[in-house]
């Protein structure tokens, strides 16, 4: 067994936001431009796709019967039996511009979401704060929001602007998941290969961010010491989530989105989905207070 194998073999053009429901022990992710869910329990041996009406980039967990989707127009409760989709809160609806990014639920409820210029034009999007039917806006003038994850205890929040190649790091209140301070750098990435995408924090507070452009993840301590890069078998990866018994493996999406057909054959692997072979101290994602 290599480091990183092949978890499902579905092509997406924009692979993001995956997420893991131990309930029914199975990985849900997007293809945010092909307008698909994608849903596979972790000992299937295919995965089954839903299409959807918008662009959807990350899914939350609300209760055994319903799951929240982050999409271009706002929050969308699903219901998992049928699929049905009902809006719950508009989210720059009256935009075609911008559609949802990355977003993650922190420890108590609260749902961060970003969104961005569909074409990722400069300080067109902001990061959401969303819990019991309010909404804040907490960052505006972002151009592509990352990193969304916050410290096992609630009271770190992290998050980035990819085109700023800037982590930050944010003391919350560790109840609701609001902001308390202001921004700090937690890791400086402008002179390094690659940009800052999608990111997960172990049960050891480590952060575990996906390097796109660069075929790497990489792991961080608590201080924002890099400790260890694992490479990847694709170019884009964009997003890692913990996942199986006991969240102690992970997956990592890609995507193919703007490669050339030559450079869709030198990375042939590209937007598929992988899980490492190693085991690691994960942590479930909470539920989504709506």
């Amino acid at each position: 067994m290599s480091a990183v194998d092949v978890f499902d073999d579905t092509v997406c053009e924009l692979g993001e936001g995956p997420s893991y429901d131990p309930g029914v022990d199975t990985v849900f992710w997007l293809d945010i431009v092909g307008r698909k869910l994608i849903e596979r329990p972790m000992g299937a041996t295919e995965c089954r796709l839903h299409e959807l009406p918008v662009m959807a980039s990350a899914i939350a967990s609300i209760d055994t019967d319903r799951q929240l989707l982050a999409t271009e127009k706002g929050l969308y409760v699903r219901r998992r039996a049928s699929g049905a989709l009902d809006l719950l809160q508009p989210i720059e609806a009256d935009n075609d511009a911008t559609r949802s990014n990355d977003a993650r639920v922190h420890p108590g409820g609260a749902f961060w979401i970003g969104t961005m210029g569909k074409k990722a034009e400069r300080h067109a999007g902001a990061i959401y704060w969303y819990r019991r039917g309010e909404l804040r806006l907490l960052y505006p003038g972002l151009t592509v929001p990352n990193s969304i994850c916050f410290s096992p205890d609630g009271a770190i929040a992290y998050f980035t602007d990819s085109a700023k190649g800037i982590l930050f790091r944010v003391a919350c209140d560790p109840e609701d998941g609001r902001p308390v301070a202001e921004p700090s750098i937690f890791v400086d990435h402008r002179h390094q290969p690659g940009g800052l995408d999608g990111s997960i924090v172990d049960a050891d507070g480590q952060l575990w961010n996906a390097r796109w452009g660069a075929a790497a993840l990489d792991v961080y301590t608590p201080q924002g010491k890099r400790i260890e890069t694992i490479d990847m078998p694709v170019r884009q990866p964009s997003c890692p989530a913990f996942v199986g018994a006991g969240a102690s493996r992970i997956v990592v999406t890609s995507a193919w989105e703007n490669m050339s057909a030559q450079d869709r054959v030198g990375d042939p692997l590209a937007g598929k989905t992988f899980i490492l072979a190693r085991t690691v101290r994960g942590r479930f994602e909470p539920a989504v207070l709506i």
